[in-house]
């Protein structure tokens, strides 16, 4: 005999029995529900479960399981007399989809079609035997103040840019009115660590309230990005819904233009990637990651000085036969340091730790402190040029001054005129990979952070493409080869070839 049906089983036998394929190749064939799909369903059921969030790369029928949840709420055993519920997108089109596959779903399904009515023109499902009431929100609409909803589906929140969306603010605390709410979030991942459903995921994932659980599908940024196995790690309905052949064109089409790559990681590969593209791909910057070595020989510095609480970077180069070896410096003030790595969240404090980042005493950069440590760094070593932005640098010359420090000082200009040539000497050594930067992860940081913005005439020089991204290490880097490599620098030929996602 069989033991006793689950409440997540039941559900389960109830979507095969009513449910139907709503589209593509199989459309109007009965629903058999994946092995990952009953796991996700037994999850949400067969324990408290406020808040389930599932991100997964696209096209692996996430839309559709929302709406087979969506059906069970509204005319299933999870059905409560008389309650509402809704979805929420970011757009108009984004939040019909969900409602057009529940609405098909009703129409094929016999049993369903008895029973919900649907209305497109104001995107509702409705199920008068019972009292319940599904709508599609999305945030161009007015805000949901108001509701009280008992299910909400929040599809791609991904979408939202920044730690706060308005609409999802309103149907969660709407929902503080029913006894035992649920939430089912449904998306590819935020390309930012700062952006809402980042921080949801990470709440989640750190365990604090056990009626918040999150499946994460993603693939490892170490792995190689186009290898069919990386792609199935964040894809698990690879082989069932997906045109595998399609996502390998798209693999390697992102393999040859890098231009592509940020949107292929952040939607095939579900990383936490910036569609922005970076100055330098991740795939062309880990290309140049080679230890190396000890510090020795003649060298070019760059030295990019910061506000008194932000990074102070100190990048030390020096160009051999074989390229160019890097040694980063980096320097922050110690005071404060855990409450920066919440708000930039980043992980100063472990780098700090770990020897990566230097801390200067007290609550704002210590200029006499710097000083102190740029004269030991270059102990032993022949220094032809340090390229520095000027700003503050009187203060630190004071401080070489009074320890009768001697340094080879050149200003580097900031502006178009100055940085777009140092940017072609450095694009040049990252695309012949003859940059050696032993993958530092703070230098790895600002290299993800920097993107380039172009005068009318299209000079470059780096920007940042959001407000707490760090650059000052690329900055540097950029300053120090731009320095040794002289003013006559001439177009790279490799920013015509679209070789870096510029």
């Amino acid at each position: 005999m069989g033991g006793v049906e689950s409440r997540g089983q039941r559900n389960i036998r109830w979507i095969e029995d009513h449910c139907y394929i709503p589209e593509g190749k199989f459309v109007g064939q009965p629903v058999k529900l994946t092995t990952k799909q009953k796991s996700w369903v037994r999850q949400i059921y067969d324990t408290p479960t406020r808040t389930f969030i599932l991100s997964m790369g696209r096209k692996n029928a996430k839309t559709a399981f929302s709406a087979f949840l969506l059906l069970l709420h509204i005319a299933g055993p999870e059905a409560r007399p008389n309650s509402q519920l809704y979805s929420a997108a970011q757009s108009r089109d984004q939040a019909a989809i969900l409602f057009s596959l529940g609405a098909k779903i009703v129409r094929i399904s016999p049993s369903l079609a008895q029973y919900v009515e649907v209305k497109d023109s104001a995107k509702r499902l409705i199920c008068p035997e019972l009292g319940t009431e599904y709508r599609a929100l999305s945030a161009e609409a007015s805000t949901a103040y108001g509701f009280s909803p008992v299910f909400v589906v929040h599809d791609e929140l991904g979408q939202v840019r920044g730690p706060r969306s308005e609409l999802y603010e309103a149907l969660e605390t709407a929902s503080a009115a029913q006894e035992s709410p649920l939430s089912i979030i449904i998306s590819t991942q935020a390309p930012t660590d700062g952006d809402l459903l980042s921080v949801l995921i990470d709440d989640a994932l750190d365990g604090g309230d056990p009626r918040v659980k999150c499946v994460l599908y993603t693939a490892p940024k170490e792995a190689d990005a186009f290898s069919l196995a990386t792609i199935r790690k964040a894809n698990p309905h690879l082989d069932v819904f997906m045109n595998k052949e399609e996502v390998k064109r798209q693999a390697q089409e992102a393999r040859r233009m890098p231009s592509r790559e940020a949107s292929y990681r952040n939607l095939i590969l579900n990383q936490r990637i910036d569609t922005v593209s970076p100055f330098v791909s991740r795939s062309v910057w880990q290309a140049n990651g080679a230890d190396p070595g000890p510090m020795s020989g003649n060298v070019v510095c760059g030295l990019d000085l910061s506000a008194r609480t932000d990074l102070t970077a100190f990048v030390v180069a020096e160009r051999t036969d074989t390229g160019v070896r890097v040694w980063p410096f980096f320097w922050v003030p110690e005071k404060g340091i855990h409450e920066r790595s919440k708000r930039d969240r980043v992980p100063y404090d472990v780098w700090a730790r770990e020897g990566f980042l230097r801390t200067t005493p007290g609550a704002t950069v210590d200029y006499a402190f710097i000083a102190e440590e740029i004269a030991e760094i270059l102990t032993g070593v022949d220094c032809d040029v340090i390229a520095y932005d000027r700003w503050r640098m009187d203060v630190l010359q004071k401080e070489f001054d009074a320890i009768g420090l001697k340094l080879p000082l050149q200003p580097f200009g900031q502006g178009y005129k100055d940085m777009s040539p140092a940017l072609d000497a450095l694009e040049s050594e990252l695309l012949n990979e003859r940059l050696q930067h032993g993958g530092h992860p703070v230098l790895t940081m600002c290299a993800a952070n920097a993107v380039v913005t172009k005068d009318p005439a299209g000079n470059r020089k780096l920007d940042k493409h959001k407000a707490t991204g760090r650059i000052d290490g690329m900055v540097a880097l950029a300053m120090a080869l731009g320095a040794s490599s002289g003013s006559d620098q001439k177009e790279s030929v490799y920013e015509s070839r679209g070789i870096l996602a510029l």
